[in-house]
């Protein structure tokens, strides 16, 4: 690029005066195309771009003594990402927003299946996090007649009833036996009787551990929470998310979520053009300690079916920033 036009774009001061580093960081990010459709926080912890492969994101599993028959139930078949073309069989390949791949996440045809990713990392110290994704969502496209003998009339297509819900969240710990916590926030399309709901749900009980299983606790339904009807509303959160008339046409949707590891809360929802303020929603904490997990920092994202009919969720690319 000639001087004369990125000064133009980026006018930084014309005398012997190195330009101010945050105007230079904004001028840097605001240059790369991969990173401009992003807002991050100061400090860009990690950028995953798909196209260079999973970067990290992996199936979750629950814990075992190395035989796989002992996982508990909830956590046996979660189903790993995989990186797709977002391929179909009507046009062929689709595509992501840009570039070759996007990340997959896939249930099975089973109610109530969950395929969840999760990545896994460590904190310098207690700040603000910043998750920011453009991601798509849909349920599997039917082949013939539909059981349920529901047709499309040309726009509103029966298959936006076939997709339940996906879930984006994380898991901290601040020390080894110190406060840990997930904050998680569900954006539900359909409720468990098929109803069009279209809205974001926030837990209100603690996700069942091994520990808590073993030690005589209930089996679960739901990974995020102790009983399925353990969520509630999200002030304002109603929101109808593009889903377009069939199910292999895909609509990206921005999505930037805000949370603060040193307030031990959720900060912001922001999905497109609608923010929404989370900061008195409270977070659900376990009252007892967890060894090993020091300074702990993951990530997590699923879908969920709630019919024999698989769910799709699709990630174009990944940017999560902090304040340290």
């Amino acid at each position: 690029m000639r001087g004369a036009s990125f000064l133009a774009v980026y006018p930084f001061p014309m005398d012997n005066r190195m330009p101010d580093a945050a105007a230079l960081r904004s001028a840097l990010v605001a240059a790369n195309p991969a990173l401009s459709r992003f807002n991050p926080l100061p400090r860009i912890l990690f950028h995953d771009d798909f196209d260079c492969g999973v970067n990290g994101w992996c199936e979750l599993i629950g814990n075992h003594d190395g035989d796989l028959d002992h996982v508990r139930t909830v956590l046996a078949d979660m189903r790993p990402p995989q990186l797709s073309t977002c391929s179909f069989f009507d046009i062929g390949t689709h595509g992501p927003l840009s570039g070759t791949y996007a990340l997959k996440l896939a249930t099975r045809p089973r109610p109530n299946h969950m395929a969840l990713a999760i990545k896994r990392a460590t904190s310098v110290k207690s700040g603000l996090v910043q998750f920011e994704t453009y991601f798509c969502f849909k349920a599997e496209q039917w082949i013939g007649a539909r059981p349920d003998h529901q047709v499309s009339d040309g726009n509103v297509d029966p298959s936006v009833y076939d997709f339940g819900d996906f879930t984006i969240g994380n898991d901290v710990c601040d020390r080894e036996y110190g406060r840990r916590y997930h904050c998680s926030l569900r954006y539900q399309n359909t409720n468990a009787s098929g109803e069009l709901t279209r809205k974001w749900l926030y837990k209100t009980s603690v996700q069942t551990t091994t520990l808590m299983e073993k030690s005589g606790g209930a089996p679960v339904q739901d990974y995020h929470v102790a009983h399925p009807d353990d969520w509630a509303d999200v002030p304002d959160g109603q929101q109808a998310l593009c889903y377009n008339e069939v199910p292999t046409k895909l609509n990206w949707h921005y999505l930037r979520y805000l949370f603060d590891t040193e307030a031990g809360r959720n900060v912001e929802l922001q999905v497109n053009d609608k923010i929404m303020d989370l900061r008195a929603i409270p977070v659900p904490r376990f009252e007892h300690g967890y060894w090993g997990l020091e300074r702990l920092l993951n990530f997590t994202i699923d879908v969920k079916t709630h019919r024999a009919v698989r769910n799709f969720l699709f990630l174009d690319s990944v940017l999560v920033s902090v304040d340290w």
